[in-house]
């Protein structure tokens, strides 16, 4: 359509609203299918968050607008967070409040990002990174990382990606979609390449920052590396952790200057959050932090569940990961058989379609996140239906001719 601007012949509708919303569609129509698509704890969000928000609602302090990019006291609790968790010192003047940290991101691609700027982005990747990017007029640079490194990027990577028109690197850890993670020694490998490339900034989407297992210890760039510091922004929120999904808030902490240019685009977009989640995530930062470790204890066997029964598919192998609530099993041993439809599986796109069709499991194709052929399983969802998925992708891959 004419009409419609250039640049959305750039960007793709994201992969993931798309198979969860066709899941729905099959249920609406009475089929029994189990969406391991959204990446959304399944867990609610705990009560006092709740009631914090009741209390300001009935105070009257969630009925006007706030400050463009976040109330004071949410400042001030995300500062006091990065603290406490990080030993990083971000005046509240230093942070920005967003509608979830999609927004975060955003924003700051749109604030930072001239024409022919290039973004190094780790592959499998955030589906939305490269089309953020894209949006805001910059170039992704996609550095494919793969099974054998943990879906991790490796310094000598990092080194070769790196040109004179490159602005930002952007690291996700824990990783959607893969769950790795990246330990200190990682991080200062990657760090230490940064540091003899001054014109480099540092984005740092921390978002599942307390979902990590197995006694791993989460560290974060400018924690690691001091130096890094006036070039990184670090971004987190309380979607998933939290169980906050719904509430839409983010945050991040960085240099004055950008966080203020972050908040000139809000101011031109959708203004503040929503107060009543504003004061929510007060509570939620300052409040009892317990309940994480009870989910976490939850995810892990979830995790534990999911990676054992994958690998006992044909076909299928599945990494255990560090963090997160993701899987991404390689289904290259699929490739080139017969599905019972009669259909050749030459594609990821394919094994995800077939396995929707013959077996009502939604799950989401690795070439959606840059890297195939896999599929990725979020294990947020109830234990019982977690069996049953992958009692069913057994069979269908037991099935496959």
């Amino acid at each position: 359509m004419a009409f419609l601007a250039d640049h959305l012949k750039r960007i793709k509708p994201s992969p993931t609203i798309a198979v969860t919303d066709k899941a729905r569609a099959l249920k609406a129509a009475g089929r029994n299918v189990i969406g391991l698509g959204a990446g959304e704890p399944d867990f609610d969000t705990p009560d006092n968050i709740k009631e914090a928000a009741i209390k300001a609602i009935r105070e009257g302090r969630a009925s006007k607008y706030t400050n463009v990019d976040g109330i004071a006291e949410l400042k001030q609790a995300v500062a006091a967070k990065f603290k406490r968790e990080n030993g990083l010192d971000y005046k509240p003047s230093q942070v920005t409040i967003g509608t979830g940290g999609k927004q975060v991101l955003y924003n700051a691609f749109v604030a930072t990002l001239n024409p022919g700027d290039e973004v190094i982005i780790p592959a499998p990747y955030w589906v939305s990174y490269p089309d953020m990017v894209n949006l805001a007029g910059g170039t992704p640079v996609e550095v494919v990382c793969s099974m054998e490194s943990g879906f991790k990027i490796r310094p000598e990577q990092l080194e070769k990606a790196i040109t004179p028109k490159t602005k930002w690197f952007l690291l996700n850890s824990p990783s959607n979609p893969t769950g790795g993670a990246y330990s200190r020694a990682e991080l200062k490998a990657l760090t230490d390449v940064l540091v003899r490339h001054p014109h480099v900034h540092v984005m740092t989407d921390d978002m599942y920052e307390h979902l990590v297992y197995d006694d791993f210890e989460f560290f974060t760039p400018a924690q690691v590396e001091p130096k890094l510091y006036e070039r990184t922004l670090t971004i987190n929120g309380t979607s998933k952790a939290y169980c906050m999904t719904g509430w839409r808030i983010g945050y991040a902490g960085g240099p004055e200057p950008l966080i203020k240019a972050m908040a000139m685009i809000q101011s031109q977009s959708t203004s503040n959050p929503a107060a009543a989640s504003q004061w929510a995530a007060v509570e939620a930062l300052n409040g009892p932090q317990d309940f994480i470790a009870r989910h976490n204890k939850v995810f892990k066997e979830r995790r534990d569940l999911v990676v054992s029964m994958l690998n006992q598919a044909n076909g299928i192998k599945c990494p255990t990961p560090e963090g997160a609530f993701y899987v991404y099993p390689s289904c290259a041993g699929t490739i080139g058989k017969i599905a019972s439809t009669g259909k050749k599986i030459a594609t990821d796109e394919d094994f995800v379609t077939e396995l929707l069709e013959a077996e009502g499991v939604a799950v989401v194709q690795g070439t959606a996140f840059g890297l195939g052929p896999a599929f990725r399983i979020s294990y947020a969802t109830k234990t019982e239906d977690l069996e049953e998925a992958c009692r069913r992708i057994q069979r269908f891959c037991g099935n496959l001719k």
